[in-house]
């Protein structure tokens, strides 16, 4: 490290101390919350990503509506988090809450189809390319699904994925390259399993690790994002998904596309808007308003192999049918009520067109102020959603951002948002628009981002 390098790090570590302590002096009720919840919960809050955020402990939401959340201590934030995508049909929105309700009423849950389940599995295909479709409780659930479903249909044991992906809970999908190694991902603990043995994973965007990896003919299926999300967002370079394509159709390959992200893209995901040809569809997060839910969507002919190994229409016998994979909750009545309000009222091309619109004027207000202040940073925006990254070039790959990374300078920025009424996904610094994101909440962003570039250039760090 430089001297130059070194003082650079003192002074963001001076400006992070002070922002988490100007955080910890806004949120007091906040502070006491997360006091007592360390008492009872094995890592301070009802799930453990929730201590992810930059001031060093998380605020607590007293209630939440459209783009904004409100938390206990009074103060107002515009929500581009919007629970990690989870929420981007923004909070509480009348067509889903209605539908929820309505459905409470009648119950949850029966471990029966209702007729909304009939309008859903159409309108899914309708969107997403015809498909033979099945509910999960999460995108986890769906991937781990299509990963059985495609060891099934092709006797191999391998999954490939992109260093720096995730694709939820599924151990197969830990593992990156790092400095030329093949190792367990984000600070991932060890599980038992032999990666060597189920895993395969290359750099995003390489057609030629790509060949390489699938001709020892070992994969069942790759599984990925139409580009990648989660390591920062990393686009895909032209030709890659002809590439992708034509080389697991020639290997032999089941191909899933994961769109739990890219649903921001449009009506039909990333997938209907540049004409992907998965053999399974997989999305989940958003696509019920919130209620936990997954999808996933085999093609006719992944449909077939598979009724070849456990045929769907045997009404001679009775039997669970298991597969591996489901659940007594997944496709539960308050799930499909919800998920048809969502694609029905509130997902539709119109707000599409609005929240593309909202990200599209963000990312320019943001590139505005970076060339101004000629910094080396860039602003990446696909669909609705938009990312602001700390080096000159949008990476290729996960090696790219490994490399080209600062996740101190990333750090300042989310606690520094937080102070001044921005969210922003903790993991990194994605912004994602919903129905109701509104240019006032963009002028804010502007703004809070150029305070921010100030107090750098005040402190010398830029």
């Amino acid at each position: 490290m430089t001297a130059a390098t070194a003082e650079r790090a003192g002074v963001l570590n001076r400006l992070l101390d002070a922002e988490q302590e100007r955080f910890r002096a806004l949120h007091p009720r906040s502070a006491a919350a997360w006091q007592e919840g360390r008492q009872h919960y094995l890592y301070g809050g009802p799930s453990h990503w929730m201590r992810r955020w930059a001031g060093g402990f998380p605020v607590y939401a007293e209630e939440a509506q459209g783009a904004h959340i409100r938390d206990i201590d009074g103060r107002d934030y515009v929500d581009f988090c919007l629970g990690d995508t989870g929420g981007m049909c923004g909070h509480a929105p009348e067509a889903v809450t209605e539908a929820a309700l309505a459905q409470l009423k009648r119950g949850a849950t029966m471990m029966l189809p209702t007729e909304d389940s009939v309008w859903v599995g159409a309108e899914l295909s309708r969107r997403f390319g015809p498909k033979y479709w099945t509910l999960t409780t999460s995108a986890t659930d769906a991937n781990r699904a299509a990963i059985r479903i495609s060891r099934m249909i092709t006797g191999r044991r391998k999954v490939l994925v992109f260093s720096g992906c995730y694709h939820g809970g599924v151990e197969e999908a830990h593992v990156e390259i790092r400095d030329g190694r093949v190792g367990l991902r984000n600070m991932i603990h060890p599980n038992g399993i032999d990666h060597d043995a189920v895993s395969r994973v290359v750099e995003f965007n390489d057609v030629a690790g790509l060949e390489a990896a699938l001709a020892h003919g070992d994969v069942a299926c790759v599984l990925t994002e139409p580009l990648m999300t989660n390591f920062g967002m990393i686009p895909v370079d032209p030709g890659f998904h002809r590439a992708l394509r034509d080389l697991t159709r020639r290997a032999g390959t089941v191909l899933i596309i994961d769109e739990t992200h890219t649903l921001s893209c449009g009506p039909g995901g990333y997938t209907e808007s540049h004409g992907l040809e998965p053999d399974i569809f997989v999305a989940g997060k958003a696509i019920a308003g919130g209620i936990p839910a997954g999808v996933f969507g085999l093609a006719h002919e992944i449909a077939e192999r598979l009724w070849k190994i456990v045929p769907h229409v045997n009404p001679r016998e009775r039997q669970s049918a298991h597969l591996g994979f489901g659940g007594t909750l997944a496709g539960n009545a308050l799930t499909v009520a919800t998920m048809r309000a969502v694609l029905e009222k509130v997902l539709t091309s119109a707000n599409y067109e609005r929240m593309i619109g909202t990200a599209t004027w963000l990312a320019q207000e943001a590139r505005r102020l970076i060339a101004a202040a000629g910094l080396p940073w860039h602003v990446t925006q696909i669909g609705a959603r938009a990312e602001i990254m700390f080096m000159p070039q949008p990476p290729r790959s996960g090696a790219d951002v490994i490399a080209g990374r600062q996740p101190d300078l990333e750090t300042l920025l989310h606690a520094f948002y937080i102070n001044e009424g921005i969210l922003v996904t903790p993991f990194h610094t994605m912004l994602l628009m919903c129905p109701a994101t509104s240019a006032r909440d963009v002028d804010k962003h502007t703004a809070v981002l150029a305070q921010f570039i100030d107090l750098l250039r005040g402190a010398g760090a830029i």
